[in-house]
């Protein structure tokens, strides 16, 4: 396990501070990586986890880079409020994929949100721009499905599931919680091999 951690710090560029840190991280990381093993070898979920540049962080520690997002305000009840604009739509796809279509990039480690640097170049050179934006209906998987057969579309999501931390490959499948503090972008949906919905 110590020559692993040596060769995640190497693959990683981590560097500790002194020889305590560096043995309370291999401590974590050792813990981490037994929990990823532990997870994939009982193979009762559809997706699998792998070790990552979060490995050496306890769950806690992980929270700034997985969890960042914070609603301003909460939306308030208006009688005068649109109508969810795909609510009268009754035939969508069967499937959808984003990605396919050229829509969105690749998978990419974004970092620390907050410490990203700017592309000022790209940044002036818009491929589109947000007009307008409004609310799916809550906890309705059709209205969701209606919404992302013309576009993809912004997600918020609960990342406290520690899986989540570790998520690697194939569909993530947790119960859906409440506690919205991580921003995803939704570019399909449809059927697994399996007969899965996703």
């Amino acid at each position: 396990m110590q020559e692993r951690h040596e060769q995640w710090m190497a693959h990683h560029g981590q560097v500790y501070k002194d020889a305590a840190e560096k043995e309370r991280r291999f401590v974590i990381f050792k813990n981490n990586v037994e929990f990823i093993e532990s997870f994939n070898k009982a193979a009762d979920k559809p997706y699998k986890l792998g070790i990552n540049g979060f490995t050496d962080l306890t769950n806690k520690e992980f929270q700034p880079f997985g969890n960042g997002y914070k609603r301003l305000s909460s939306p308030k009840p208006s009688s005068t409020a649109k109508p969810f604009r795909y609510g009268n739509v009754s035939a969508v796809p069967s499937s959808m994929d984003w990605r396919k279509k050229g829509a969105v990039t690749p998978v990419k480690d974004q970092g620390q949100c907050a410490g990203d640097t700017c592309n000022a170049p790209k940044e002036a050179s818009h491929a589109a721009t947000i007009s307008r934006y409004e609310d799916i209906p809550p906890n309705c998987e059709s209205a969701l499905r209606k919404a992302v057969a013309p576009q993809p579309v912004s997600v918020t999501i609960d990342a406290g599931e520690p899986a989540f931390k570790f998520f690697s490959s194939r569909a993530f499948t947790e119960d859906c919680r409440t506690n919205l503090d991580h921003v995803v972008t939704m570019v399909w949906y449809g059927m697994s091999e399996t007969g899965i919905k996703y």
